[in-house]
């Protein structure tokens, strides 16, 4: 190997370690301060998205607002397929319904916290990682009312946690 193409591996290489210790380094002092946030799930969900690598702070508090846009759209596709399955009854339906415009608010709850948070406005953007968080119960609420195990708990669960994280590290701003 030429030694400059050595030099370019090992820079590369030293890239990606400091760029997966700032996520990591970041989620673990989210995680110290405020002891809602799973670490592995911020390591792991933050890791995935393609800006990480390099991102400081104010940049992963802003990717994991767009990871909960990203869940919300997803969700909701979920409950579309689940409204249009044949054979759901009309109490699930209700319920579906009901999780479709939570979750359609919560799309832009968590476009709310992006854009707040990329204006440099902490606590507008951590109101409305909050507004996410309480769709998310919501939905869970309409299907317990309706007594129904909710199809979609998944999608609540991690919207829960990405804005808890969300928030975490918006705190860690300086």
């Amino acid at each position: 190997m030429r030694p400059s193409t050595a030099l370019l591996v090992a820079t590369a290489v030293l890239a990606l370690s400091v760029a997966d210790a700032t996520v990591e380094t970041t989620c673990k002092e989210a995680a110290a301060k405020e002891k809602q946030v799973n670490y592995k799930f911020c390591v792991s969900e933050l890791g995935k998205h393609h800006l990480s690598p390099g991102a400081d702070t104010w940049g992963l508090a802003k990717i994991a607002a767009n990871m909960g846009v990203n869940n919300a759209y997803g969700a909701i596709k979920d409950i579309e397929g689940l409204e249009a399955k044949p054979g759901t009854d009309a109490r699930t339906k209700v319920a579906l319904g009901q999780c479709h415009d939570l979750y359609d608010g919560m799309k832009f709850a968590f476009a709310g916290a992006y854009d707040e948070i990329n204006a440099r406005n902490y606590t507008a953007g951590k109101e409305e990682a909050a507004k996410a968080v309480s769709q998310a119960h919501q939905c869970d609420d309409d299907f317990m009312k309706a007594g129904i195990m909710s199809p979609i708990s998944q999608r609540s669960s991690y919207s829960v946690q990405i804005a808890i994280v969300c928030t975490a590290i918006t705190n860690l701003i300086n």
